[in-house]
């Protein structure tokens, strides 16, 4: 007796059974008394064999001609097939079409990024692009679980917001009834009022970022997880963010070994992810870009090309801390051992990376904060909320942001993260 649609990833269940899958078909080959239909249906892909000698001749007709990405269903029993991925094959009895697809535009030939971004709609169905869309459903998981078993409520931030968080030179402008209004740079400045509440809080969701970047390492929307904690200082934030990194990893390892081989990683990077990570301050960073040759200079934010070659000396994730105050957002608190600089940290990935997460401690002395705005020209109205927090139970409060697509590209060890995202936007491409 036939029960409901089987999904592919249980099949292994049903072995002897005969059973009904829903699904697209992947690839189809044939070799005159025998169709190999490929089929996937999300959960994952199985091989059915249709034999002409112990089918209807209109089923095996069917078989013959069903093209890519048809969507159809399969009747057939459940066999064992060590040689086979999934471990099974189906043995195909009967088969119905339920939607043709004709002239299927991404074939297996090589195409190129453009017209694949083109047809992103059509492009995740690809076995590549499905396994890195499953590591990043894992990764979004895990960083849900992990954050949420250590004590940290959610606590979503707005995408609208009367003002900038990461600078002004990157907003998005918008008509919000009657006034001026901007999409969400960071959730961070919300997150500060939540762990005021929770003492342990974070946002994750959309962020946008009008920067005119083409690097392989930049999108104009992306996500991000953001933790904040009360009464933590710096040293505290990057004792949390090796913890929590090394968790989701270790997480993305145990659960998704099979998509990691379908992308060819090599594992054994992310297998050394384990905290402590090392420290590195800023000057000795700078210091070390001067002897490598580097035209950087002390004062500067790392450009891509200095964060490859810092991560040269390192074989698991590491912080350099201490970045100089100017090139850091208003709010971070300054070193009291030397004005110059910011109690701020950003953890760089190994293997050419860069960053994937940035963080730090907090301003939370009033008076500072007031300057700190004034320095920046930043509207004092839109941040009368902000500075509420400074005025009623301030502390020392500390937090991170770690992009979603920037740590999925380093986990699956790919070369640009606009694979990272379902429908990527980039400088030039706002569809489909």
């Amino acid at each position: 007796m036939i029960d409901q649609a089987t999904r592919i990833g249980a099949l292994r269940e049903r072995i002897g059974e005969e059973v009904r899958l829903q699904g697209w078909l992947y690839n189809r080959r044939s070799s005159g008394k025998l169709e190999f239909l490929l089929v996937r249906d999300g959960s994952g892909t199985v091989q059915c064999v249709a034999v002409k000698a112990e089918l209807p001749e209109e089923v095996f007709a069917k078989c013959a001609a069903v093209t890519q990405e048809s969507s159809l269903r399969v009747t057939g029993v459940v066999r064992e097939d060590k040689r086979a991925p999934s471990g099974v094959e189906i043995s195909l009895r009967d088969i119905e079409i339920v939607g043709p697809s004709v002239d299927f535009p991404i074939t297996p030939k090589e195409h190129g990024p453009s017209f694949l971004l083109d047809k992103r709609h059509l492009w995740i169905r690809s076995q590549r692009q499905a396994a890195i869309l499953k590591i990043r459903h894992t990764l979004v998981q895990a960083s849900r679980e992990w954050l949420n078993a250590d004590g940290f409520i959610l606590a979503d931030a707005p995408i609208f917001t009367p003002s900038a968080c990461e600078g002004t030179t990157t907003l998005f402008e918008t008509q919000y009834f009657d006034e001026k209004a901007y999409l969400t740079q960071s959730g961070q400045l919300y997150n500060e009022a939540t762990a005021m509440a929770f003492g342990r809080t974070y946002c994750f969701g959309p962020t946008f970022r009008a920067e005119k970047s083409k690097t392989r390492r930049h999108l104009i929307e992306f996500w991000m997880v953001e933790p904040e904690v009360a009464f933590a200082t710096l040293d505290d934030v990057m004792v949390l963010i090796e913890r929590f990194i090394a968790g989701i990893v270790g997480r993305v390892l145990e659960e998704r070994r099979e998509e990691l081989k379908i992308l060819e990683r090599d594992v054994a990077p992310l297998e050394r992810v384990s905290a402590p990570f090392p420290r590195l301050k800023y000057d000795d960073a700078a210091r070390i870009l001067k002897e490598k040759g580097l035209p950087f200079e002390w004062g500067s934010d790392f450009g891509a090309a200095d964060e490859t070659a810092l991560t040269e000396s390192y074989d698991r994730p590491f912080f350099v801390h201490r970045f100089p105050a100017v090139v850091k957002a208003f709010y971070m608190k300054r070193d009291p051992g030397d004005d110059r600089l910011s109690l701020s940290c950003d953890l760089l990935a190994p293997e050419g990376y860069g960053e994937i997460v940035g963080g730090g401690e907090r301003e939370d002395n009033l008076e500072k904060l007031v300057g700190r705005i004034q320095e920046h020209k930043l509207p004092m109205e839109a941040f009368e909320w902000y500075l509420d927090l400074r005025r009623y139970g301030s502390v020392p409060h500390s937090g991170f942001g770690m992009g979603i697509e920037r740590t999925l590209t380093w986990i699956c060890g790919i070369e640009h993260l606009r694979e990272t995202i379902p429908f990527p936007r980039l400088l030039n491409r706002l569809r489909p």
